[in-house]
């Protein structure tokens, strides 16, 4: 009696397989800088409507108090959400400085070009400015409209 073995191949070739691999890694290469865009703009609107929120919170503040207030004040008193109040929110530092007559908030990103690209920065004026370079912007950086 004679036994055959069987010759026939299951699976996947070496080519074909790298094949795959080829073709995963050029749609990763495609998808995920785009992802990273999508993330720094996020960020960037919700440090947007954060300092929104500051600045019409200051006003409130002011009524009450006489007086402009920082983080800590606004966050104690429940006129802003604690995480902006911790001065870290959505990769950015935010920061305020203030008196009785005058305030500005600035919110730079924790690592510029990861976190976010633009500075932002607003003043009593109620006007938001930005940079590019992520840098604290000043009174004569362009604004948002």
């Amino acid at each position: 009696m004679e036994r055959r073995i069987s010759m026939k191949r299951e699976g996947f070739t070496l080519i074909e397989l790298m094949i795959v691999v080829a073709i995963i890694a050029i749609i990763a290469a495609i998808a995920i800088p785009s992802l990273l865009t999508a993330k720094i703009s996020g960020h960037e609107a919700a440090i947007i409507a954060s300092l929104r929120t500051v600045s019409s919170t200051q006003e409130q503040y002011r009524a009450r108090y006489g007086t402009y207030g920082g983080l800590t004040e606004l966050s104690a008193q429940s006129f802003i959400d604690p995480v902006i109040g911790s001065g870290n929110k959505s990769g950015y530092t935010i920061a305020i400085t203030f008196g009785v007559n005058t305030w500005t908030a600035t919110a730079v990103p924790n690592v510029p070009g990861q976190t976010g690209v633009r500075g932002f920065m607003v003043d009593h004026s109620g006007v938001l400015r930005f940079t590019l370079d992520g840098s604290a912007p000043n009174t004569a950086s362009p604004a948002i409209d």
